[in-house]
Parts: C-alpha cells; structure tokens; sequence
C-alpha cells in the first residue's frame, strides 16, 4: 500500500494529497480534477502509472516501486513565464535528490561553478530532466488546461526510477537502486514535496525567475560541453554555453556562430560529437 505523505513545509503552505497505488496517469487525474473545479494546490503521487506519458507524446513507463506524482497549480502569472514552471521543477527535483541522498551526489551551485567542475553524480539536463552518471533518472512534464472559471491550470508532472529504469529507450536510463541508493517512492516523494515549496516560493509568480535560472545553472549537465539538439531531423551541433534569461539553450557552432534552441532533443557526449 503506498503511504505517501507531505512533508511539514508543504503540509503548513497547504499543500493537499492524493495518493495510489495504481493510476492510469497523474497528469489526467490532475487535469480532470482542474476541469472539476479544483484550484490547485493539490498532488497526486502514484507508485504505478498504466498509461504515463512524457514529452511529444511518448510513453512513460513506470513499474511499480518508482513515482509517478503531479502537482496542480493555478498561478496568477502572466501565460508568457508559465513554461519556466519546467525550471522550477527542476530545481526543487534536484534540491530533493540532495536532501535524500549522501552529500555530494547531486551538483547544486548558484552561479554554474559546480557545473563548470562536474561535481556530482546527479544533475539537470536541459530542458526537463533529471541525469545521474548521464543516464536519465527523473523526467518532467508540463501541460496546460483550464479551470472551470476558465484560468489557465498547470500541472506539472514528475516522474521518477525510484526501483527500476526503462528499457529499450533511445537514451541511457537509470535507477535510484542501480546507483545504489536505497530509497523508497514516499521518501523522494515527501522531499520533492518540501523543496517545491522553496523553489515556487522563489519563483514568485515570474518575478523571481533570475534566481531559478541561477540555481538550475548551476545544477546543470553539459555547460561547456559538445551538445547536439536535434529539431525535426535537423541536427545543430556545437558547445553548450548556458541557458538564457528565458530559459532558452545557447550553443555556439563550430563557426562562432551563436545558436538559440527553444525546444529540442538534447545529447552530450560522444553523441553529440558524432558525425553522420
């Protein structure tokens, strides 16, 4: 039976819960219960999801044992600082990770040092994911509706390989138990829970996304290094310099050329260097 709960923080911002132990998908009860009415504020965690979902539609395979969990917020903020909601995730997943794991497993810094040094097993890979060894541990998944006085609602969801990572994936995937870290989906559950409320409160409606942005720089993976972003086939390759201030990823090309990437596949590595 899962016993997911807040942590204290989350429980005293009011944070509600609704906790399984099978759902079909976090985001659509999230979305559902929006539709109904609700006005945010409220979790849903899952140790199993039949029918989970991550970015362009892709499937989100989640065995029991791992977490599934989606918040639903109905933020008075401007619709153009909405998707930066994606940073603020990932600030409070890697703010998590480093509450439950052993010091210095997870990068954190403000400013990019630890991300220029490449301290850490555990670090953001842009725009929405969590890397630990360069294998993907943690995903997160923004998506838009409306309440039923028409407000824009938004559920971020966040999946994570608590027991077990996927298989047959284009991309290296990973565990919590295969890094060898023992932890169970209530633990990382009631951690994310507290540092969301940091990382929201820091975000202050957009007003405070420099900071966000400070933070998942320096938490980031790849700073530095050859990226390849791949767009509707075409692929960009070329040095990862930084995100800009709207979040958006910066690589300079082979011919000094400065490139601004909105949305795309992202691969580091011998990936990214390879030629076709």
């Amino acid at each position: 039976m899962a016993e997911f709960s807040l942590g204290p923080k989350a429980r005293s911002a009011g944070y509600r819960l609704a906790g399984f132990d099978e759902i079909g998908s976090t985001n659509s009860e999230a979305l559902a219960a929006a539709a109904a009415g609700d006005q945010g504020g409220i979790w849903f965690a899952a140790l199993r999801q039949t029918a989970g979902r991550g970015r362009r539609g892709r499937a989100w395979e989640s065995p029991s044992g791992n977490l599934a969990a989606s918040l639903l917020i109905v933020p008075d903020a401007d619709a153009n600082v909405l998707a930066t909601l994606g940073f603020v995730a990932g600030v409070a997943m890697q703010n998590a990770f480093a509450r439950i794991l052993p010091q210095g497993a997870v990068r954190i810094g403000i400013d990019g040092a630890d991300a220029m040094n490449g301290s850490g097993r555990v670090a953001l890979k842009w725009p929405n994911d969590v890397l630990a060894d360069g294998a993907k541990v943690a995903g997160i998944l923004l998506e838009m509706g409306k309440t039923a006085g028409g407000r824009h609602a938004i559920v971020i969801g966040i999946g994570v390989n608590v027991i077990a990572a996927p298989t047959g994936l284009p991309y290296p995937a990973t565990s919590l138990r295969d890094l060898g870290y023992e932890r169970s989906a209530e633990d990382v559950f009631e951690a994310l829970s507290e540092a969301w409320v940091d990382a929201f409160s820091l975000w202050n409606e957009g007003s405070g996304i420099t900071e966000i942005l400070n933070q998942w720089r320096g938490s980031a993976a790849g700073i530095g290094a050859p990226v390849a972003v791949s767009q509707d086939g075409i692929v960009r390759r070329g040095i990862f310099e930084t995100i800009d201030s709207s979040g958006r990823l910066v690589m300079r090309d082979d011919d000094g050329a400065r490139i601004v990437i909105t949305a795309g596949d992202v691969h580091f590595g011998a990936t990214a260097s390879a030629r076709s």
